[in-house]
């Protein structure tokens, strides 16, 4: 198996991003090959700042240009498709690499997967998905952030493909599927959301009825369905939770020698806490619906993050993700399933 990786993507790339990958061919012990897409002599460099990496199955795929987080996703694609997120792309499309990584403008990685690999048969929109813990595991949010306006057959899909992910992903057997609302009775909401409702209450998907978002969090539903717009503002407030968790933490501590010496004691919780709401152990977000493997991470990722990303990348390769998907919305055309084009 063979993964790229946009090693020009995010805040601070390159250095992160290889960092990532070094980490993360480390660890596979050989289980797969490493693709960095981009400028050779800056990530060569970089290389070389860590210890006998060309003994690692780490390889370099030049490209000359670089998309800039604040581009405008079509323009870019167009004015630079040597860029290295197109490049990418272009080896996973041609068969070169069996999945994409980058934590580069999401725009730009979403437009080139899309037009690159396009879309799985029988899927009318692609959607970005993200795991939050919930107490006593994660819970798979779709979508985060590709489609601001949905329909009520698009959510349908999104539990569909959300119930297949966090089952191969995580080993849910038969998830719990809810639907984002303003109330948890079948009436409430607006006319997509009670749409939606009826066709998931018909369905064959473990369909537990609405939640709020005061359940995002808790152990209530395995995969929670919304569109876009609502979707990346839940995951943004959730990522901004660590950052704010943290600070507040040392200001409420102090200098005082008790507190001091109390959060001492309970370091070993506190950490465990952080660790359960930072994004980085997650790695990054799929793109679902795709015909190939594309993983979104953070702007800021660490190269924690790239790493964790990059094994997630392999899992869903292994797992199938995408075949299991196209199957399902098979099996439904075939029982006269209305799947709208």
């Amino acid at each position: 198996m063979r993964i790229a990786v946009d090693a020009m993507g995010g805040d601070y790339a390159p250095q992160a991003i290889v960092s990532g990958a070094v980490a993360a061919a480390k660890a596979a012990t050989g289980r797969f090959e490493i693709v960095l897409v981009g400028d050779k002599d800056k990530i060569e460099i970089e290389l070389s700042h860590h210890f006998r990496t060309t003994e690692l199955p780490i390889t370099i795929v030049h490209a000359s240009q670089q998309v800039e987080m604040e581009d405008a996703p079509t323009v870019a694609l167009k004015k630079k498709k040597d860029s290295s997120i197109s490049v990418a792309m272009k080896l996973h499309k041609e068969g070169e690499v069996d999945a994409v990584v980058s934590a580069g403008n999401t725009g730009a990685a979403l437009a080139s997967a899309l037009i690159s690999l396009r879309k799985i048969d029988g899927v009318i929109r692609p959607a970005i998905g993200s795991l939050l813990p919930n107490g006593r595991g994660v819970t798979f949010l779709i979508d985060a952030g590709t489609n601001v306006d949905c329909k009520a057959m698009h959510l349908f899909q999104f539990g569909i493909m959300g119930s297949i992910f966090i089952n191969k992903m995580i080993g849910v057997k038969n998830p719990k599927v809810a639907l984002l609302s303003i109330g948890e009775e079948e009436s409430k909401g607006n006319e997509v959301t009670q749409n939606a409702y009826k066709l998931l209450k018909n369905s064959s998907l473990n369909f537990i009825g609405n939640v709020e978002g005061g359940d995002v969090l808790k152990d209530k539903a395995d995969v929670i369905l919304c569109d876009g717009f609502v979707g990346n503002i839940i995951l943004k407030f959730a990522e901004s939770f660590n950052k704010v968790y943290s600070f507040n933490l040392r200001e409420k501590i102090g200098k005082r020698l008790q507190y001091n010496f109390g959060a001492y004691l309970l370091k070993p919780a506190f950490s465990r806490l952080k660790k359960t709401f930072d994004y980085a152990e997650y790695g990054g977000v799929p793109l679902l619906g795709i015909r190939g493997v594309c993983i979104i991470c953070h702007g800021g990722s660490s190269p924690k993050a790239i790493k964790n990303a990059i094994f997630e990348a392999e899992k869903i390769n292994r797992e199938k993700v995408n075949t299991h998907i196209e199957q399902k919305l098979d099996n439904l055309v075939r029982k006269n399933f209305e799947v709208p084009v």
